[in-house]
């Protein structure tokens, strides 16, 4: 028989112990919601990544890294970096981790073959390009004696760079006998000499006034080999074969062809091909021509839809008065987000978005307005020409407004640039990617529009501009990469088929093919969209999560190929070595 007090004693150890269970398990599922067991690796690696370049490149006049161009040196300690990491992964217990953890291991493993392929592809062009450049070992040598501050020969330095110009200009010589470089080398060799310019120049800062001998030397043969590497420079750029196309949009832009079209596609996980892409794209803008028809009927305009779309550029308010407006249309998609209970949007990040008005100069190529941690209202200024003005105001009307500035804002990028900071921090940095960064945003016009967040004829045209223009931007830039489409031909096809005023779609057409984006950027917006639309379907349609409980997941979640994000939200188990399978649209 067990005593009355040691039952008592049993059990309360018992309870203790099962408390003390929960707790923990408590703990770890909330710990596992910030991070995974991979994450120090993904940490590590970008922090490794960062010392080599720091250490190796040219030292930097402040904190952070000096950015260039790397060095064969540092190409090689970054190469031998990258195998380290894949020996790492190979050893790691996969078997051991969570969903969550294999996502985090298969886009570590191929952010790090996708580098070493790169590094690769730097190391082979140099050596084709090396010809081209003679005098860079002397400059190398230099900025190598410069890291440990060896004690030097400044008179035999100073001579090394005296030689060094020598090689520069004679360079120069042979390139001016040359009709024309490709492009693309033209942008590695101009790469190449500034990344060299600012080796030199932190290399002579290091010696020059601390060392006597170099400092009595140095300046002289310095200051003309700089001379020369910026002759050399201006005469590389001469020879780009690069040029604005003859069609009257003098917009340049090279087209990458249908094969690297689809390596990339296939590198950012989208499981189509550009040619599939066109028909998605045909498809999504057959859907909104019927609804634009629709609206254009009720509107009194019959199948006139430019008529009727006219009418809605001509509601522009006056100026001075955007940026009221922008808050009116934010407030309205906030209180309908909440209605219809679709998300709780953290009461900080409501409170801290910010508003600027754009510059002229922006407003070239972001003829509307841009998000992140504040709003960029594009809209006329002083100095535009009368056309440009109303340009800008038509193309920015409130009905066009009201779809999108819960995109630049809450739940949009505002909420990202919030989140992002918050949850997974290290995915931002580590697995960017325009489809999730722009797929996100889409999907909220496109979750709006389905719940009737566009309640007139005059407000769902507004919106269906923007899906048009999503639509039109995955048509024109296959069209302009597969070398089918010149710009013009894009702007004709933008004014022509959505709508766009000729400025406009002058501007979105040079921010696509001569900006710092991506040749996939602009499809990223609505290919991302329908990915997560189609999550969304599998689970929120299905009632196995609310709203609310998907977009929180989702955006905590942080950036990832939605291929990835898919498969944490549904617990798929992955091969170490996943490649992208995943077919999200029908086709009909």
């Amino acid at each position: 028989m067990i005593s009355l007090e040691a039952l008592t004693k049993k059990s309360i150890l018992c309870l203790s112990l099962l408390f003390s269970n929960n707790i923990t398990m408590a703990q770890s599922t909330d710990l596992y919601a910030h991070t995974t067991p991979i994450e120090p690796l993904v940490v590590q690696y970008g922090h490794d990544v960062q010392a080599i370049n720091y250490f190796y490149g040219p030292m930097p006049k402040g904190w952070g890294n000096q950015p260039a161009a790397e060095s064969p040196e540092q190409v090689d300690r970054l190469l031998q970096l990258d195998q380290s990491y894949l020996d790492k992964l190979k050893a790691f217990p996969y078997s051991s981790l969570e969903t969550n953890g294999q996502v985090d291991f298969v886009l570590l493993k191929r952010k790090v073959k996708q580098d070493i392929e790169q590094l690769t592809e730097k190391k082979e062009t140099y050596r084709r390009l090396e010809k081209h450049l003679p005098f860079a070992q002397d400059i190398y040598a230099f900025e190598k004696l410069r890291r440990r501050g060896t004690a030097i020969d400044g008179e035999a330095v100073s001579k090394s760079l005296y030689d060094a110009a020598g090689k520069v200009e004679k360079a120069t010589a042979q390139l001016e006998s040359l009709q024309s470089l490709p492009s693309s080398d033209v942008d590695f060799l101009n790469n190449m000499v500034t990344s060299l310019k600012l080796r030199l120049a932190s290399s002579y800062d290091f010696y020059n006034g601390y060392d006597p001998m170099f400092t009595w030397w140095g300046p002289a043969p310095y200051k003309q080999l700089v001379e020369k590497l910026d002759a050399y420079e201006k005469t590389v750029a001469s020879k780009s074969d690069w040029k604005v196309f003859d069609d009257g949009s003098r917009i340049g832009g090279t087209p990458i062809g249908r094969q690297e079209l689809n390596k990339q596609l296939k590198d950012e996980m989208v499981n189509y091909t550009a040619d599939e892409l066109l028909k998605l794209a045909d498809q999504e803008f057959a859907w909104c021509e019927a609804e634009l028809l629709k609206a254009s009927r009720e509107m009194g305009f019959g199948n006139d839809w430019k008529a009727a779309q006219e009418k809605v550029k001509q509601s522009y308010v006056p100026a001075g008065h955007q940026p009221e407006l922008i808050l009116k249309l934010y407030n309205d998609a906030q209180e309908f987000i909440k209605k219809n209970e679709l998300m709780d949007i953290p009461a900080l990040a409501d409170e801290t978005w910010g508003m600027i008005m754009m510059t002229p100069e922006r407003q070239l190529v972001n003829p509307f307005f841009t998000g992140g941690r504040e709003i960029s209202i594009s809209y006329p200024t002083d100095g535009m020409t009368q056309d440009q003005k109303l340009m800008s105001m038509r193309g920015n009307n409130p009905f066009f407004s009201r779809g999108t500035v819960q995109h630049e804002l809450n739940p949009g990028h505002h909420l990202q640039y919030f989140m992002n900071r918050r949850h997974k921090p290290y995915r931002e940095r580590a697995f960017n990617t325009p489809f999730w960064t722009e797929g996100w945003t889409l999907y909220w016009e496109l979750l709006l529009y389905s719940k009737d967040f566009a309640h007139t004829p005059e407000e769902r045209i507004g919106m269906l501009f923007w899906r048009m223009h999503r639509c039109a931007r995955i048509t024109f830039s296959i069209k302009f990469h597969l070398g089918e489409w010149t710009p013009q031909q894009c702007i004709n096809y933008l004014v022509d088929k959505v709508g766009f005023e000729t400025a406009n779609a002058h501007g979105e057409v040079k921010r696509s093919f001569e900006g710092r984006y991506s040749p996939l950027y602009q499809l990223a917006y609505l290919v991302g969209g329908l990915q997560l639309m189609s999550i969304k379907n599998e689970l929120v349609d299905t009632g196995e999560m609310s709203y609310k409980a998907f977009h929180d997941r989702v955006i905590k979640e942080n950036y990832l190929p939605m291929e990835m994000l898919r498969a944490i939200m549904t617990d798929q188990k992955l091969s170490p070595d996943h490649e992208t399978s995943w077919k999200f649209y029908n086709f009909k």
